[in-house]
């Protein structure tokens, strides 16, 4: 299965750095941070990745190139003239992706286990009918991040997620979004070309129209999107080559 890497935002919370560096780009341990990404999914059996760029992405394109660096086939898209956020971006890609794919974000680093998620998709298809898209969720207890979901735990890491919200938050919201979704391409297909669209009400859209499946990831996530990130997931990181190095 392809996975969607979205890596063409901003990223103002790391300025000045990212006014001439993307996200993406940002060097931790000696390399940029897209480098430790896509290692980590070659590592995980993925093989193709497509690249959703827009703020300096022809650097990230200059940088990574054609994947075979790291044992993968990538691909790119650009977003254009105007940033076509997270759902936007997504939908112009879609001639890249096939019918279904997994969509992450660039600045996280997610070691779960991404072929029992995609197992785990379909078969949330036999069970409850075809599903358009699958959030993954870690129980979170406003730990590491706020939490946003609402979370009823089932059988083999799956379950159902009861509320979904980055912005009406309950106590009874435990659980975060991972960072990490499938998607069939018909989850998109509705969304206006050329448009700015969040995945954030997407989800919300489909979790209405009771079309969203949900997977309980047991490993927490990493990310680089704020500075107090950037330097846990550098600590991380630097933790896991040394702990490689002396086996």
């Amino acid at each position: 299965m392809t996975v969607a890497i979205l890596a063409g935002g901003l990223a103002t919370r790391l300025r000045p750095i990212t006014e001439t560096v993307p996200k993406s780009l940002i060097e931790i341990n000696g390399e940029p941070f897209v480098a430790h990404q896509l290692r980590l999914l070659q590592s995980k059996g993925i093989r193709r990745v497509v690249l959703c760029v827009g703020h300096l992405g022809e650097l990230v394109q200059r940088a990574v190139g054609d994947g075979s660096a790291f044992g993968l086939q990538i691909d790119y898209s650009f977003d254009g003239p105007v940033l076509l956020g997270t759902a936007g971006a997504i939908r112009n890609s879609l001639p890249k992706l096939g019918d279904s794919f997994f969509v992450m974000y660039g600045d996280s680093y997610l070691p779960c286990d991404y072929a029992a998620i995609a197992r785990n998709f379909e078969f949330s298809s036999l069970r409850s009918g075809r599903m358009l898209g699958m959030m993954t969720v870690f129980r979170n207890e406003d730990k590491w991040d706020t939490s946003n979901v609402e979370f009823e735990a089932g059988e083999f890491e799956a379950g159902k997620i009861l509320a979904y919200s980055k912005t009406n938050r309950t106590p009874r919201m435990r659980y975060i979004d991972y960072g990490l979704g499938v998607f069939r391409a018909e989850a998109f297909q509705g969304l206006p070309a050329g448009k700015a669209c969040d995945l954030t009400e997407l989800y919300q859209d489909l979790l209405e129209r009771r079309q969203l499946a949900a997977f309980e990831v047991r490993e927490r996530f990493y990310e680089i999107g704020s500075p107090a990130g950037l330097r846990e997931t550098g600590e991380f990181l630097a933790a896991k080559s040394e702990s490689r190095l002396t086996k």
